[in-house]
């Protein structure tokens, strides 16, 4: 293992690349990570840094996104099976007739999509900045895409609005139950917080102690006063978590998403090595995406 970790940072310097890596990535890919973080955050790391080459350990919208904010840099998926199954479920086609259907919404779009997608999107939002977006955006009606568990958690919070949810999912969120948060619950006992995801069914939702972002939980249980904390979320979260808070404890529900955990230590180095699996979009369409997420700065 050290060999090729070896490897991969003299070719690292050699290419002037940085390797990014989402924190549901395997512990061993976190670790050899220039950055490690949220989606888009690490998206815009990428389009900041003097980096020729990003080497995006996560999934493909991820590297997507990232190509949109910086096409001029080689972008590098080291797995190309790393598909999310929630941003598949969302069609350009039927979202374009949804809105026929309701000719006065705006179409907005979570960053777990695809590119074509973000490009028929009035703007995107990531789980953090959703709710101000949704707020901010001038008008009443609102077509969220493609995470309905997202987006019933947005209405719950902004009543104002009439939010038409798209009927996509991520599986490991969705597929939690109540009595799965519960069961661990009574295991560690009532002093517990728990941490959810607002991935998340309402029913789960309700369990929390606290509902945010990946980014949003680390912070969270960074800073809280309690030793003990249930994490509605992947697994690969409690690595982060447990390097920053070495003295509390972190129990997971087991959720795994085997696509953010297909890359390996071996697909990093070839990726780089041959400068392999590089992420290519249209112009056309890359520019209609990139106004989408530049809309989400001026709103969120």
């Amino acid at each position: 293992m050290n060999s090729i970790v070896n490897k991969i940072k003299e070719l690292k310097i050699k290419k002037n690349a940085i390797i990014l890596a989402h924190y549901y990535q395997n512990s061993e890919i976190q670790d050899i990570a220039d950055y490690v973080g949220d989606s888009y955050y690490l998206s815009k790391v990428g389009f900041e840094s003097d980096a020729d080459v990003i080497v995006f350990c996560g999934v493909k919208f991820m590297a997507e996104s990232a190509k949109i904010l910086s096409p001029n840099k080689t972008v590098l998926l080291p797995n190309e099976e790393a598909l999310c199954g929630m941003a598949v479920m969302a069609s350009p086609n039927k979202i374009e007739k949804m809105k026929k259907e309701y000719p006065n919404a705006k179409i907005l779009c979570y960053v777990n999509s695809s590119t074509e997608v973000k490009a028929i999107s009035d703007v995107c939002c990531t789980s953090s900045s959703a709710m101000n977006i949704c707020r901010n955006i001038q008008s009443d009606e609102i077509i969220f895409v493609p995470d309905k568990n997202l987006g019933s958690y947005i209405q719950e919070k902004v009543p104002e609005k009439r939010i038409v949810l798209w009927d996509g999912f991520c599986c490991i969120h969705n597929n939690i139950r109540q009595e799965d948060v519960i069961k661990v619950k009574e295991e560690h006992g009532q002093d517990i917080e728990v941490l959810v995801h607002p991935e998340c069914t309402k029913e789960v939702r309700k369990l929390g102690d606290f509902i945010g972002s990946t980014g949003q939980i680390i912070e969270y249980a960074s800073n809280s006063n309690k030793q003990e904390f249930i994490v509605v979320t992947d697994v690969g979260i409690l690595h982060k978590l447990r390097k920053i808070s070495p003295n509390k404890k972190f129990h997971s529900l087991d959720m795994v998403c085997k696509n953010m955990k297909i890359t390996t230590i071996t697909d990093v180095y070839n990726c780089l090595k041959d400068l392999s699996n590089e992420i290519h979009i249209d112009e056309e369409v890359r520019i209609k995406a990139e106004n989408a997420l530049r809309k989400m700065h001026e709103l969120g």
